[in-house]
């Protein structure tokens, strides 16, 4: 067993929902060598959610986590469920079924096990209006893949709940950031949706090709943002006088770039010119084949960073 599971209170994981976020999930854990339990109400999940984690954990291997935690599946959530001190919900994006969900793992569970829902967009004190006891489920948001993407963004009320969260998810190599109040998005989608809006301008107005948008972000400020973020690289930018001489004498220009950021629309023109744009991007390569490179260029990255801020 590793120094990592010595140390940790949580021996086993329980997986609620077993696609592709699930799987991460599981593959990370055992990695780490967690045992983890997963569950889904679909009689055809238990195969391509044990094909994800297998695909996974080989390229977990990459990075040096040979851990061998055991992984099972089970369709009945209470036989998932039994023994586990930390669960990873990651059912449907749709509020009436987080609320009975959760309402019945909460009801199942003794009061001292966490309950982590994933959830970009939905707001926590929704989901959990229905659970006996609230004070012990967080949102507990990822990016996909979750087992190559380190960011874990956590909303809860109890401050020992939302502790004992984060320190899992850095046991298991993740960066977890906690957000001090409830928001729509919570973070990065929030960040990501605010790029996406003028990336959509952009092509709204026909100012660049849809490539040519997205290599620009990725040939440019993509690179120093995964290493610093904003504020950081703002400072940066500062020279001498950091960021107080950055906002000093550059503010004015962000608010005059500010004010000139469209508010694009959705129509159906619109979404044809992404379509048609991304299309010609992808270049015939499949979905399959774009996730592959991504997750290779994510091992890259991952070999490769250095982070500036810690």
């Amino acid at each position: 067993m590793s120094d990592t599971v010595q140390h940790l209170a949580i021996q086993k994981l329980a997986i609620v929902g077993a696609g592709m976020i699930g799987a991460s999930w599981a593959a990370l854990a055992s990695a780490h060598g967690v045992a983890v339990f997963a569950y889904d109400p679909n009689p055809e999940a238990e195969a391509r959610f044990l094909a994800h984690v297998e695909r996974a954990r080989t390229q977990l291997t990459e990075l040096g986590l040979t851990g061998a935690g055991a992984v099972s599946f089970s369709s009945d959530l209470a036989t998932a469920l039994a023994g586990a001190g930390f669960v990873q919900e990651n059912g449907p994006e749709n509020e009436a079924v987080k609320r009975k969900l959760l309402a019945e793992i909460d009801a199942l569970l003794p009061a001292d096990a966490i309950i982590a829902s994933s959830t970009s967009a939905l707001v926590r004190s929704a989901i959990v209006a229905d659970c006996a006891r609230p004070e012990r489920i967080v949102v507990a948001h990822p990016f996909n893949p979750p087992h190559l993407v380190p960011l874990v963004e956590i909303v809860g009320a109890d401050a020992d709940v939302v502790a004992r969260a984060a320190d899992f998810y850095r046991s298991l190599g993740r960066r977890p950031v906690v957000l001090n109040r409830e928001m729509p998005g919570h973070i990065a989608n929030r960040l990501a949706s605010a790029l996406y809006r003028e990336a959509v301008h952009l092509v709204e107005q026909g100012v660049a090709s849809v490539a040519d948008i997205d290599a620009a972000l990725c040939n440019g400020p993509g690179l120093r943002w995964a290493l610093m973020g904003p504020h950081m690289t703002y400072h940066l930018g500062g020279g001498e006088g950091g960021i107080a001489g950055y906002l000093a004498h550059l503010g004015p220009s962000q608010v005059r770039r500010w004010q000139s950021l469209g508010n694009p629309s959705l129509d159906a023109e619109v979404q044809a010119k992404i379509v048609a744009g991304v299309a010609e991007e992808a270049a015939g390569r499949s979905i399959a084949e774009l996730e592959e490179r991504r997750d290779e260029g994510l091992l890259a990255l991952l070999k490769a960073r250095t982070l500036v801020s810690d």
